[in-house]
């Protein structure tokens, strides 16, 4: 029995030492430059199709050559289309899209992230909704590497490129939209909020963050990330904050971050203008969550 206990802990060992991913340090300006993007010479060039209910489909292509696909909806009031809308960014957890802030059910699964009733939240306030599928999600799903694939590789085979470089990449197509959001006179670019669920919490702090057309992020239930995907973790980025309104939305016993976690990550958010709302159970918010949202709009 002695020496099974021996080996076991043998390949446990030579297991780490092989794969075992190892914690790295990250500077504000290296951290700047992963995220640094650039945007055509001639402007981002959006495609548009108009849809029913006062919406339109985008498509764009990125920095890198990848085609981007979304969503935007405007309020059907047409009262409040006097003025530029406000614009509400939403960003969809992982192995989700796009579609999640848009429809309660998807392919016969609810949206059980209650992200969609954020959406009709928002446009009763009178924002207008943007959404995009995220890197490796929705129409940008590779069906022969999964993004359940990505994260095997990542936890069991210590290969975090693939990893951090879909929450890179992510964040930079929305920065290089954000350029063409400038553009349209029918969005306020001064009214610009972020909100995310999950991993969508993650990359919602890391944009609002790292680009200053962000004044508000909403992050629901972000997953405790370390030095081990450094360029990925909000807790480094956290500066980039300052003077915004932040909301963190966290539950006491998420399988993806403790409650000291959620706490700590709390008390790093540098601004006055910030709230922790805390919820019981995990990582599955109760579905009432998103009535208390009205006062961060």
């Amino acid at each position: 029995m002695a020496s099974l206990i021996g080996i076991a802990a043998l390949a446990g060992a030579l297991w780490w030492g092989l794969f075992g991913l190892k914690p790295y340090d990250i500077k504000a300006e290296e951290l700047q430059a992963r995220y640094a993007y650039s945007p055509p010479a001639t402007g981002l060039q959006v495609q548009l199709q108009e849809q029913p209910q006062h919406a339109q489909a985008l498509r764009f292509t990125s920095f890198d050559g990848s085609e981007v696909q979304g969503r935007l909806v405007y309020p059907s009031d047409p009262a409040l289309a006097a003025k530029p809308f406000p614009l509400l960014i939403g960003l969809h957890a992982l192995g989700r899209g796009n579609v999640r802030w848009w429809q309660e059910a998807n392919k016969g699964q609810p949206t059980v992230e209650q992200t969609h009733r954020i959406t009709a939240l928002a446009l009763q306030q009178g924002y207008a909704v943007l959404a995009l599928d995220a890197r490796r999600h929705g129409h940008r799903k590779d069906p022969n590497h999964t993004v359940l694939d990505l994260m095997d590789e990542l936890h069991l085979w210590g290969k975090r490129e693939p990893y951090e470089r879909m929450i890179v990449d992510t964040v930079r197509d929305y920065r290089l939209l954000l350029d063409w959001v400038q553009t349209q006179p029918q969005l306020d670019a001064s009214r610009i909020r972020v909100a995310g669920y999950s991993m969508g919490a993650q990359m919602a702090l890391l944009l609002g963050s790292l680009d200053a057309r962000i004044q508000s992020v909403l992050a629901i239930v972000p997953p405790h990330l370390d030095n081990k995907v450094a360029v990925a973790a909000p807790r480094n980025a956290v500066s980039g904050l300052a003077g915004k309104r932040v909301w963190l939305l966290s539950a006491d016993d998420d399988e993806y971050a403790s409650a000291a976690q959620n706490q700590a990550l709390f008390e790093a958010l540098p601004t006055a203008d910030k709230q922790h709302l805390r919820f019981p159970g995990g990582h599955l918010l109760p579905a009432a969550y998103v009535e208390g949202l009205r006062p961060w709009f």
